[in-house]
């Protein structure tokens, strides 16, 4: 089996990023004082967003590891 670890994190970071992204916009237009101790910085989409480069970053290098890795022939019985 030929997993790089990357894929799972970036695809685990990608899906985080992306849920916290998306309640930091909807927060955003629905709730604007609740960034008011931030300093109205909207950490929870800044955050997401991060989180989602990150991941995509992950998952692109272990795909790309898996790609360019040979194959490696299993041995037979005689």
């Amino acid at each position: 089996m030929n997993l790089d670890i990357r894929v799972p994190i970036g695809l685990l970071f990608l899906s985080l990023g992306g849920l916290l992204a998306g309640f930091g916009l909807v927060t955003h237009f629905s709730n604007p004082t609740m960034y008011a101790r931030s300093l109205d910085i909207n950490v929870n989409l800044w955050w997401g967003l991060v989180m989602i480069a990150f991941g995509a970053g992950m998952f692109y290098f272990g795909r790309r590891a898996v790609a360019a890795s040979p194959e490696v022939p299993t041995p037979t019985e005689p």
